[in-house]
């Protein structure tokens, strides 16, 4: 099968671009907030040299796709169904980092998949909603001050990506404040107890395995919460690698997730 840019409407008013290439077993990567499918174009490459079909998509209010409400995670989770089953998918194994790690989670809760590899996204929200209090009112203010909050989250968070690739990054950072808003409503307006709960019933309803790669690392609590809740995860940190360990190391990556992938 050969490359191709390709798009899916899961409703009317509503565009997903994603882009297809190689052939093999089926690997679809999910980017961050703010970012598009262009984030893993390091990587892209070496999924194909490594025997992948690769498919690259922009969740909906990024990159190529509409922007068109709602941005939570379950319609995100239902917008990556819509291309798994234009690409005839019922076995993929799903990439995900940050937004895109809870996306890919979301989805494998109801959805088929051969595995989940979630990238430095925690989903226990709760704590998510503890460090951006302190934010919200800038999230929510002014674009000017919008910019320097997403600034400020993603500064925090960059460890040791430098150089060229952090540039490029940033240059491909394109917030929009209503879908940023609209992806964290829930986090915003939900009580630390309420989150939990959904936490509950979305990490209780995955069976695919699953790996939790983290840069920076959520605490032993983490990883016990979590295989708690989810007896097939492996919790595994790449210590202080910030929030974009898949870009600091990209070949350890792609051999990592060839390890992990029970089609390989």
């Amino acid at each position: 099968m050969g490359a191709h840019g390709m798009h899916v409407h899961p409703s009317d008013d509503v565009t997903i671009d994603y882009y297809a290439a190689g052939e093999g077993p089926a690997v679809v990567l999910v980017h961050g907030i703010t970012e598009s499918r262009r984030t893993w174009d390091p990587l892209f490459p070496m999924f194909l040299q490594a025997g992948y079909r690769v498919i690259l998509i922009d969740l909906r209010g990024h990159g190529d796709s509409s922007k068109v409400a709602p941005y939570d995670l379950a319609t995100m989770a239902g917008d990556v169904g819509a291309v798994l089953a234009a690409e005839g998918l019922d076995d993929a194994l799903l990439v995900g980092h940050s937004l895109g790690g809870a996306v890919v989670s979301a989805y494998a809760a109801g959805g088929p998949c051969r595995g989940v590899v979630n990238v430095d996204q925690p989903l226990l929200l709760s704590g998510f909603k503890a460090m951006l209090a302190d934010l919200e009112p800038a999230l929510k203010g002014s674009p000017e001050e919008f910019d320097g909050a997403i600034s400020a989250i993603f500064d925090g968070m960059a460890g040791p990506l430098a150089g060229h690739e952090r540039q490029r990054v940033d240059t491909l950072r394109g917030g929009d404040q209503d879908v940023v808003l609209g992806v964290w409503d829930l986090v915003f307006t939900a009580s630390a107890d309420e989150l939990d709960a959904v936490v509950d019933g979305v990490v209780g309803s995955i069976s695919a395995p699953y790996l939790s790669l983290h840069g920076i690392d959520p605490g032993p609590e983490y990883a016990e919460w979590l295989t708690s809740k989810l007896p097939s995860a492996t919790v595994e940190v790449w210590a202080d690698q910030g929030h974009y360990p898949h870009l600091i190391e990209p070949q350890r990556f792609v051999e990592r997730v060839r390890a992990f992938d029970p089609a390989v």
